[in-house]
């Protein structure tokens, strides 16, 4: 099983900011969602944790790995995209127009920033990797929103514009069955602790 964990809460998100490649740490009730997240992933199989190398994710992962007696691996596969010029905007303060174009096009990017489609490229690749290895136990990867939502658009063959149709919590869980010939996605969103 590939267990997907949005990490857990910073200032940047309270605020509703878009966080990119920002580096911000947990907030309080980010370490509070973190503990969380590792008491309710306590009886999955771990055989692994992958993170991001971000503060926020690998901070997350840290304690998951932790309640596992496991170290956590950093893939930069499952880094953010990069917001470019957005990174720290509020979310309401992005025009109309950017967020038409970042729907409608998959390879459009704001300024110095990452398309949807080279963020699909990494992301599937990493999961195209944990699918082959067929790994005994479960495969934790703490990540952020937008490789997450790439990642349960590849287990369901979807194009990345779907990633607009999904909305995922702060320090929810997403499971994808890597277990047989094809991925399945077995939940999304299915646990967000406040």
């Amino acid at each position: 099983m590939l267990i997907l964990v949005r990490h857990a809460r910073t200032v940047l998100n309270a605020e509703g900011r878009l966080q990119g490649r920002s580096d911000p740490e947990l907030d309080e009730v980010g370490e509070r969602q973190a503990l969380s997240l590792a008491e309710r992933l306590s009886t999955d199989p771990v055989a692994r944790v992958i993170t991001s190398p971000l503060l926020r994710a690998r901070s997350t992962a840290e304690v998951i790995a932790a309640r596992h007696g496991l170290v956590p691996e950093v893939d930069p596969a499952w880094i953010e995209i990069d917001y470019g010029a957005l990174e720290g905007v509020a979310i309401g303060d992005v025009g109309a127009d950017v967020w038409r174009a970042w729907r409608e096009d998959p390879d459009f990017a704001p300024d110095g920033g990452e398309s949807f489609t080279s963020l699909d490229e990494r992301v599937h690749g990493a999961c195209e990797r944990i699918h082959a290895e067929r790994p005994d136990g479960d495969v934790v990867v703490v990540s952020h929103v937008s490789p997450i939502k790439s990642a349960v658009a590849w287990s369901v063959g979807a194009p990345t514009t779907i990633a607009h149709q999904m909305r995922l919590g702060q320090a929810a869980v997403s499971r994808i069955d890597t277990s047989g010939e094809r991925p399945v996605l077995v939940s999304f969103d299915e646990w967000a602790p406040e």
